[in-house]
């Protein structure tokens, strides 16, 4: 069952499964890739470490954690041999770690439980969300969002960004007495600003994606206007000059495809979560063990 995101992986397993094949493994596997493995169908046991096997299945597993550069470039033999060698290694240590009684120390006992718990989470939100996601829901989720939308209307404008409104006055002056946009917004532009160097130059954008009070100025300039007030946001003081506009159609599908995926895969996961907690009882206390009033706790 492969993870919901890169991120449930245990990090110990692609640490070293990440350091078995680095340097000169991975460097000197330029020939062509062998020939596969036994079939997984025939899970063989390939391996015992006092008396526990270790199958094909279990090598299967290991390689498909394993980046895909490392799958395509290194020859299976190799990393058949290099995995085999380290499901045993972690074998042996589970089992010294047994024999030293390491399982009964209560610490370790609370990480094997997270670590179950962990395990268990994922596997209900792979089960309720994993069918969920395919082309089918995603076509439906881009016709909703996407295609159904109206044209929208872009700018390309400049700005030059500074941090008082004397500042972006004097500015407003020098470009009425005929000096170049770009090179005042260079020459006093913010450097942390990444237009800046670019003469100010922000591209395209759409009326939401910019700060509501930066958009309600640019939207209503015509193209070579610029503004004759400075424009107060949270970042400064900013002096706006429209260079043309146009309408933007609605993003094709394969645009927007993965981006959609993501997000029907994060509303599913939240349905999971809110379908789950629904079915539970849930009484929460303050920090000092006291119960929540009613009202405090459903504001959470």
């Amino acid at each position: 069952m492969r993870p919901l995101t890169k991120t449930t992986a245990p990090i110990l397993g692609a640490i070293t499964l990440a350091a078995c094949f680095s340097g000169s493994t991975l460097a000197q596997a330029t020939r062509p890739t062998a020939a596969p493995a036994p079939a997984a169908t025939q899970n063989a046991v390939v391996a015992t470490v006092n008396g526990d096997p270790i199958r094909i299945s279990d090598i299967s597993a290991a390689a498909a954690s394993l980046p895909p550069e490392v799958r395509q470039q290194v020859p299976q033999d190799v990393i058949f041999g290099k995995l085999l060698d380290q499901l045993i290694s972690k074998k042996a240590l589970v089992i010294e770690a047994r024999k030293e009684g390491l399982d009964k120390e209560p610490a370790v006992q609370k990480q094997m439980a997270a670590a179950a718990d962990q395990v268990l989470q994922v596997a209900i939100l792979q089960k309720e969300v994993l069918p969920k996601i395919n082309e089918d829901a995603i076509k439906a989720l881009y016709d909703k969002d996407v295609a159904g939308k109206p044209a929208e209307t872009e700018v390309h404008a400049r700005h030059i960004l500074v941090d008082s409104e004397a500042k972006a006055k004097d500015i407003i002056a020098q470009l009425k007495a005929g000096a170049k946009f770009e090179d005042l917004a260079k020459k006093y532009g913010d450097p942390k600003d990444a237009a800046t160097q670019q003469g100010g130059d922000l591209g395209f954008f759409k009326k939401g994606d910019m700060l509501p009070e930066f958009s309600a100025v640019a939207f209503k300039l015509k193209p070579n206007e610029y503004t004759l007030t400075p424009v107060h946001t949270r970042y400064g003081w900013h002096v706006i000059q429209v260079l043309e506009t146009r309408t933007a159609p609605p993003a094709t599908y394969d645009q927007v495809h993965d981006e959609l995926k993501q997000k029907l895969q994060k509303l599913d996961v939240e349905a999971a979560v809110a379908q789950a907690r629904s079915l539970v009882k849930v009484v929460q206390f303050n920090p000092d063990g006291t119960p929540q009033k009613p009202a405090a706790a459903a504001k959470k």
